[in-house]
């Protein structure tokens, strides 16, 4: 089919005002969404090599419900009760520092793996308090960098065991730091900076919420 020249700036006109219309649509609809991945170390007791999951958190602005809910997306991550408990204290501690935000609307929470997991409780609640945190004020959380501690009621990130079956997990994904708590580097249980040098990865102390935050989003908390 033959146009004439002034079709054929009829068309690129109206092409020109498509993309526009579709980059206003897209941009409502990133604004209507955020969304993050989290990922959370945990260890089994069948091997030393630990397991690496990604919790994909993501909020749908909408008007209602009002407060905000609160749900699971998919069953691929198997959470144990302990694990639930820290869960909503991560959700709650975000809420409580997001109070500028108007929480509406559904916030569902997917667990992406290979094959269903059990979540490692208590020492993904500081790493979740992130993520929630994250969401919630739509700053993406920077893949490379991952986070292991309980989440503590004034914020603090608490100590945990098997540190080093979670950093081989980080490492076989190809991460290039893993935030520990306060305190546990030089734990004698391991030797996190042989580990460390090994799988070619940094190992960084966090003693807060708000210090790893900054360090996963690379924004002011």
């Amino acid at each position: 089919m033959r146009h004439s020249a002034r079709d054929a700036a009829w068309l690129g006109g109206r092409t020109i005002f498509f993309v526009a219309l579709l980059a206003i649509l897209l941009s409502q609809h990133i604004m209507a969404n955020a969304t993050v991945e989290v990922p959370v170390l945990g260890a089994i007791r069948e091997n030393n090599q630990g397991v690496f999951n990604v919790m994909v958190l993501n909020w749908d602005r909408l008007s209602s419900p009002d407060p905000m809910e609160l749900r699971w997306g998919n069953r691929r991550i198997q959470v144990k009760e302990v694990g639930l408990g820290s869960i909503e204290r991560a959700f709650f501690y975000a809420v409580e520092h997001t109070p500028s935000v108007r929480l509406t609307g559904l916030l569902t929470l997917y667990g992406a793996s290979y094959a269903p997991l059990s979540s490692d409780g208590p020492s993904a609640g500081a790493v979740m308090a992130v993520g929630f945190l994250a969401v919630l004020r739509a700053d993406p959380i920077i893949r490379g960098i991952a986070l292991t501690g309980t989440l503590e009621s004034d914020g603090r990130v608490g100590p945990v065991g098997a540190i080093s079956d979670k950093v081989r997990a980080a490492g076989r994904e190809h991460y290039r730091m893993v935030l520990i708590p306060q305190g546990q580097l030089n734990d004698p249980r391991w030797d996190l900076i042989g580990l460390g040098m090994q799988l070619n990865l940094t190992i960084k102390e966090v003693g807060t919420v708000q210090e790893a935050y900054e360090i996963m989003t690379g924004r002011r908390f």
